[in-house]
């Protein structure tokens, strides 16, 4: 990807889930990362709360239908989302099995929180190049002029 593109949410949805749906190799960007999480909850989270409300409202066929698409959608969507957690991590130096640490209540979450919004390692690293600028870092010393 190019560093002046934006490919938008959708986008980086449709890039973690078509073209690295299994992926755990490389680097993804904060963007990435973020984007997909978004466009995750933006399309899945409508049928969780419509299967809620069938079951407050006791209407069976509404509660049944919207959960068993919020159901395929949350099993289909794992594994780019462990994909995509994994990429992020490997963005920042750190090795996907650092994952395992939201294992530990509440302080798991806030440390994972916090590497996930962490600005990744520039240049390459041990997992791959740059993803925000994989032709390497611009310096300005590099550039013709005065």
């Amino acid at each position: 990807m190019e560093q002046n593109t934006n490919p938008g949410m959708f986008g980086w949805w449709k890039k973690v889930v078509f073209e690295n749906y299994s992926n755990f190799n490389g680097r993804a960007r904060r963007s990435e990362y973020w984007y997909f999480t978004l466009a995750t909850l933006i399309l899945i989270l409508p049928f969780y709360a419509l299967a809620l409300i069938g079951a407050l409202s006791e209407s069976r066929w509404l509660t049944t239908i919207c959960g068993m698409v919020y159901l395929l959608a949350a099993l289909g969507l794992f594994l780019p989302s462990l994909a995509v957690a994994v990429r992020r991590l490997h963005d920042i130096g750190k090795s996907g099995w650092y994952y395992l640490i939201g294992l530990i209540p509440f302080i798991g979450g806030i440390i994972l929180l916090v590497w996930f919004f962490t600005e990744g390692t520039r240049g390459t690293n041990e997992y791959g190049e740059d993803p925000k600028n994989p032709a390497g870092p611009d310096f300005d010393f590099e550039q013709d002029g005065k």
